[in-house]
């Protein structure tokens, strides 16, 4: 019973994976879109977007890509934009 668990949770793990790889591209050109409407933010909030956007991308490259998306939904939330 264990081993069936262990396998099932494996699986969801794999197939899982490679979905939220395919998100975080859509969530940085989100992002960068919003960013290039000038959008009305302060100087502490840009840099915040600016580095969770970095972080985002780094992380993504890095194949961490929960730590991306963890990165890039803070940026959205910052902006107001949505998925």
């Amino acid at each position: 019973m264990k081993f069936r668990i262990l396998a099932i949770a494996a699986t969801v793990a794999i197939i899982s994976t490679p979905a939220l790889a395919g998100h975080c591209p859509k969530d940085m050109k989100a992002i960068d879109e919003a960013l290039s409407k000038n959008p009305t933010l302060s100087s502490e909030q840009m840099a915040e977007v600016t580095k969770l956007r970095a972080d985002g991308e780094a992380a993504h490259k890095a194949g961490k890509h929960g730590d991306s998306l963890a990165a890039l939904e803070k940026a959205m939330a910052i902006l107001n934009v949505s998925h």
